[in-house]
């Protein structure tokens, strides 16, 4: 334990000698970090909100109004008779008619020329949901049949799938950007601690011919500059943790009022931080020690 200490003393020293360096090499590490952060929040973001439009999908359709209840359910049983096909509902014409008045409940004209008819000129919908939105052409294909010509008035489906496909490529390439940020911010991070410890070697090269002569072992001398690789760790992992918060916590009002479901990415990030920043200091904990055990290699000739 008395070794470890001394270790322990040593690397705080030589951080605090090369004070510079060692803020540095931290704040890259918290971009680098940062960056991997903002990619995850995406890919979360971009699959909430995916779903969000996925369930405003819908295929409607139409009856005339002269349309039976047997008419209706028979092929409401053959709709659900599709594996891909996850919900039917079914609205009765004067759930239609009370819809239409409330819908309209403002526009003076549409109600005098509705009361003018003196009957319901509606018939029953059936509002289908599927499981992707790529299966509404195999349902509205399935009931263009001569069959149900006669009952069938119109089939209306909202196709979002164009909105789906745009927001997934504006997110590919923000991801791609991000990912090569993180690249690079790894890269420069690498360097930085590489020529952080060769510069601790070249200044304790004294310091270092001393521990030789008094029988130093290896671990004792190589230790202090692994050690600050944990320092390293620790700090960037914990400031990122700390940051990551207070954007969410920043951010969440907003998210709010864009997904409707109350998706929370303060609560997302709860639930998974163990699994996500454990992996993060474990990344940067192999980036730091690799970088330090390289520098070691190529100036400390123990």
């Amino acid at each position: 334990m008395l070794s470890f200490f001394r270790v322990l003393k040593f690397a705080l020293q030589d951080l605090w000698r090369n004070i510079s360096l060692s803020f540095m090499t931290v704040f890259i590490l918290i971009l680098m970090l940062l960056s991997v952060n903002t990619l995850w929040s995406l890919d979360v973001l971009t699959k909430q909100a995916v779903e969000a439009v996925k369930k405003q999908i819908d295929v409607s359709i139409y009856f005339v109004p002269e349309a039976t209840e047997k008419n209706v359910t028979e092929i409401k049983n053959y709709v659900m008779l599709f594996p891909e096909v996850t919900d039917v509902r079914v609205q009765t014409k004067e759930q239609v008619l009370a819809d239409f008045r409330e819908k309209h409940k403002n526009q003076k004209e549409a109600l005098e020329a509705l009361d003018e008819l003196g009957a319901n000129p509606f018939g029953p919908t059936m509002i289908i949901k599927t499981k992707e939105p790529k299966d509404y052409k195999k349902i509205i294909d399935a009931l263009n049949v001569p069959e149900y010509e006669s009952i069938i008035e119109a089939k209306s489906f909202d196709n979002h799938e164009e909105a789906i496909t745009r927001l997934q490529n504006i997110t590919n390439r923000i991801e791609r950007v991000g990912f090569g940020l993180t690249i690079l911010f790894a890269l420069i991070s690498f360097l930085i601690i590489f020529n952080t410890i060769r510069v601790a070697i070249a200044t304790q090269k004294v310091e270092i011919g001393i521990k030789r002569l008094v029988g130093a072992s290896n671990w004792f001398i190589r230790g202090p500059y692994l050690v600050e690789s944990v320092i390293f760790t620790i700090i960037s992992v914990s400031c990122t943790i700390g940051l990551v918060y207070l954007a969410l916590r920043w951010i969440d009002p907003y998210l709010a009022v864009i997904l409707p479901n109350g998706f929370s990415l303060t609560n997302y990030f709860y639930s998974n931080m163990l699994m996500l920043f454990g992996a993060q200091a474990l990344a940067v904990l192999l980036l730091t020690v690799l970088s330090s055990l390289l520098a070691m290699r190529k100036q400390l000739k123990v």
